[in-house]
């Protein structure tokens, strides 16, 4: 459903306000748990931090740290940093949506659930259960495995 990259995003941001304590996480103790190269970690914490969703700390004791209580970050922050705002497949714009076709109205119903939805998850929420369940552990493919375990 979405990039690559908003999958990492979210995983990031997860990873950081699972961990963060009072400290900065590196680039590098992020790099690891997620797994991916440090260049295109880069890209997307650059993404992050621009959007604010994150804050840098610069410095032999720097990393990154939320900018907000993971209660206020929603996966439509980190969606439409990485992605851009979710827009509708319209036919054309129009305030008058009696008149418009049904897949007018097909897709402005999907834009507008799929926003509402995704202001409704928090990175908070996320935590609340970050893994699937031990019995279920070893057959899914959990995006969010890289919050199994808590940094050192």
């Amino acid at each position: 459903m979405f990039s690559n990259t908003t999958i990492v995003a979210i995983q990031c941001v997860a990873l950081i306000a699972k961990n963060q304590k009072g400290k900065p996480i590196t680039h590098e103790e992020i790099s690891q748990n997620i797994n991916i190269s440090t260049s295109y970690l880069s890209k997307i914490l650059t993404t992050l931090v621009k959007s604010g969703i994150l804050l840098a700390h610069r410095g032999p004791s720097g990393g990154f740290i939320l900018a907000s209580p993971p209660e206020f970050i929603t996966l439509l922050d980190i969606v439409e940093a990485c992605e851009g705002k979710i827009l509708g497949d319209y036919c054309t714009e129009t305030l008058d949506i009696d008149k418009v076709c049904n897949y007018h109205k097909a897709m402005l119903d999907i834009r507008t659930s799929l926003i509402k939805k995704l202001k409704e998850w928090s990175i908070a929420k996320i935590l609340e259960k970050p893994i699937p369940d031990k019995s279920i552990y070893d057959r899914v493919n959990c995006k969010m495995k890289c919050l199994r375990k808590s940094l050192k």
